[in-house]
């Protein structure tokens, strides 16, 4: 186990500077007033998913108490104490730049008004919309006459009810009521006069008719007010080989919708003995996280905001198809003569869909392995894969069930593919199975040909759309069969527990990968050492491995150049004293999500460069199944050097990663140009030229 010390940043501080950046981008008024609402609604749900996971991790691992010593952080107690400060910071600046956005829309004559705002004809288009469409939705809990309270769902946002009658004070009672986001829009564009757009958001339509609901009951006074719970959402399942999966996770599902609450937010306007009474019967304490908010809550919906009402919205640059794949054409034959890197999502993901549509057509095509992690809700990877099988040919899917928060989707998944006659597998006890991989075989005039993709990211056709990676196309031998050692220790990891350890030119995890970067890593500082230029350049989602991270100082110490795109987590100190090299990293927050790991080692003609599906922490390097691709390829190691060196150019959208993790924008100097990497990358990919 590698323990992280006082030389690297905590985990989730880091964490939360990451998210920091999320929200900087919906304050940053450069940006559309939609983009701001989006990156509002980004924070919001990051920090849902953080106290469902990190956070309950570490309130379990304070009550271990000195068990606890086997986890990363020795000091869970002091952790949750500084998140519960920082956060509360955020949320008071999250209101602040709502506020500001609010205000901004009212000058472009854009209004989200709440029950108390509406006009005559706005009353009345509620009420309807109430009584046609959402009366029948909702079932109020009259909490107090319930001997025992109700679960609370995680992800769902209640109108806790304070109902009154104003002759008799002490008839006062409580009620909760779900909001239906789930069945209903949250957003609900109502009339209004010429030249304006009004909103109502639906818990509001739902305040305004609480008397339809409650007066019959001689109530005359109504009182709403948002309220929500973040449950521990890490599953508890047994790993041991000979335990039935489905049955553990469908068990695992069940509990964490009555996993322990990790945060417990509320309208800070709230009637206070409405709230303690809340408190009480949820069973939480102040060590619960409680945050006090704003009316709103459940912000995540607003990355749904209508866009519809907006007529100046800058439209991201449409995919294209990678010159070398525009259809018609047979993409096997053109990646039996080159490897072909798509660059997503500047190139478009239907080339990969296309190469398994071919597959499923193709006379010769005997077999398909592919590992899936996330699939799309309408997936066109597996439509193509269920024709396959169709079509005669042998099948083979990994689907990893424990992908986090797509296990109910991916079990579903499980059925639908095995109903139409696909094998699958399940994964590894005690590990996941994260890599992104697929080997299509084909058999012709007594010859066996085979074509592969390695990926650094989901074989997923939405978040391919604005998720930054790299998928390598290739018919390289070596590849190919370092891929099919990938999957025979996957399908049988006892027999052929042997097949991932012999793999010649794959790192893979967790035998090799780590290994291999250290050994990368160790060759620059041997450069160094010489005074040759030495360098390392690095792109990850998180940075935490303590090993690598160590590694990492004594190469710059040592004279090596460490250039490093961080999106997430850096728990690396770049300001380093003696250093002889240097270290830098940044963060690029902006349209895309930057996913891709990109590894470069060395210059010119004597670089290594890799991608890979995994990041340099723990659990991805030590407890799944991961693969990283050296790039032989020259023209294609040049476009993944250059692609990183605009990134490291960026001056709009970056921000330096310091010791303090203070979110500094890079500087431009006065007469600097600005590169805004995302759309330099576009522009680099689309002019360039292939042979």
């Amino acid at each position: 186990m590698h323990r992280i010390n006082k030389t690297t940043i905590v985990r989730d501080i880091s964490w939360l500077a990451f998210n920091a950046r999320v929200l900087q981008e919906a304050n940053d008024k450069s940006n559309h007033l939609h983009d701001r609402l989006r990156f509002l609604g980004i924070f919001s749900n990051n920090l849902d998913e953080f106290f469902r996971v990190r956070v309950a991790a570490l309130n379990k691992m304070l009550l271990l108490g000195k068990e606890a010593k086997m986890h990363l952080e020795s000091n869970p107690d002091r952790i949750l104490k500084k998140i519960q400060q920082t956060v509360l910071t955020q949320q008071q600046e999250f209101d602040n730049t709502y506020a500001d956005i609010i205000s901004k829309l009212e000058q472009e004559n854009i209004f989200i008004k709440n029950e108390k705002q509406l006009t005559k004809k706005q009353k009345d288009y509620v009420t309807r919309y109430f009584e046609e469409k959402v009366r029948t939705q909702i079932i109020p809990l009259m909490i107090e006459t319930i001997p025992q309270m109700p679960l609370l769902r995680d992800k769902s946002i209640y109108l806790a009810c304070l109902l009154g009658k104003t002759h008799e004070s002490m008839a006062q009672r409580y009620a909760l009521i779900e909001i239906p986001t789930k069945v209903l829009p949250r957003f609900v564009i109502i009339p209004s006069e010429k030249g304006t757009i009004d909103i109502i958001l639906l818990e509001d339509i739902i305040r305004f008719n609480l008397p339809m609901l409650f007066a019959p009951f001689g109530f005359d006074r109504f009182l709403g007010y948002i309220i929500k719970v973040t449950r521990d959402a890490e599953l508890e399942t047994d790993n041991d080989v000979n335990t039935n999966i489905i049955a553990e996770l469908e068990k695992g599902l069940k509990n964490r919708k009555k996993g322990r609450a990790t945060r417990f937010v509320y309208d800070r306007q709230i009637d206070p003995v409405l709230l303690n009474y809340l408190v009480k019967r949820l069973g939480l304490s102040k060590k619960d996280n409680l945050i006090p908010g704003g009316r709103i809550h459940n912000f995540k919906d607003f990355i749904d905001f209508p866009s519809s009402i907006f007529n100046n919205l800058r439209e991201r640059p449409k995919a294209f198809v990678h010159p070398l794949l525009q259809q018609p054409c047979r993409i096997m034959d053109i990646i039996e003569k080159r490897d072909v890197m798509l660059h997503l999502p500047y190139h478009s993901f239907d080339s990969v869909i296309d190469l398994l549509r071919e597959a499923a057509i193709d006379p010769f095509v005997q077999s398909i392995r592919i590992a899936l992690y996330r699939v799309a809700k309408n997936s066109k990877i597996v439509n193509a894969l269920i024709n396959a099988v169709r079509n005669g040919k042998e099948v083979t899917v990994v689907l990893e069930l424990r992908a986090r928060f797509d296990e109910e989707a991916n079990m579903r998944w499980k059925s639908q593919l095995e109903e139409e006659g696909v094998k699958v597998v399940l994964g590894i006890p005690n590990m996941k199975v994260h890599a992104k991989i697929c080997v299509i075989k084909k058999r012709e005039f007594n010859r066996t040909r085979q074509y592969g993709f390695i990926s650094t990211g989901n074989l997923n056709e939405n978040t391919a759309t604005y998720y930054g990676d790299h998928t390598l196309l290739t018919t390289d031998r070596a590849i190919i069969a370092d891929i099919n050692r990938v999957f025979d220790y996957i399908e049988n990891p006892i027999k052929k527990a042997a097949s991932i350890r012999s793999c010649k030119i794959l790192p893979v995890s967790p035998v090799t990968m780590r290994r291999v970067m250290l050994a990368n890593l160790d060759k620059q500082i041997r450069i160094a050492r010489k005074k040759q230029p030495a360098k390392a350049v690095i792109k990850l989602n998180s940075l935490v491995d303590q090993v690598l991270i160590d590694k990492l100082y004594a190469a710059a110490k040592a004279g090596v150049e460490i250039q490093m795109v961080v999106r997430g987590i850096c728990c690396a100190h770049t300001e380093l004293k003696a250093a002889k090299g240097s270290m830098r990293a940044l963060s690029i927050i902006d349209d895309y999500l930057e996913h891709a790991r990109v590894f470069i080692f060395g210059t010119a003609d004597d670089r290594q460069v890799y991608i890979s599906s995994a990041d340099w922490m723990i659990r991805n390097l030590d407890h799944r199944v991961e693969v990283a691709c050296p790039i032989k390829n020259k023209e294609i190691q040049q476009e993944l050097t250059d692609i990183l060196a605009i990134q490291l150019a960026e001056n709009v959208k970056g921000r330096i990663l310091d010791n303090e993790q203070s979110n500094n924008y890079v500087l431009r100097e006065k007469d600097q140009i600005p590169v805004r990497s995302q759309e330099a990358i576009y522009n680099y990919l689309r002019n360039k030229k292939y042979e």
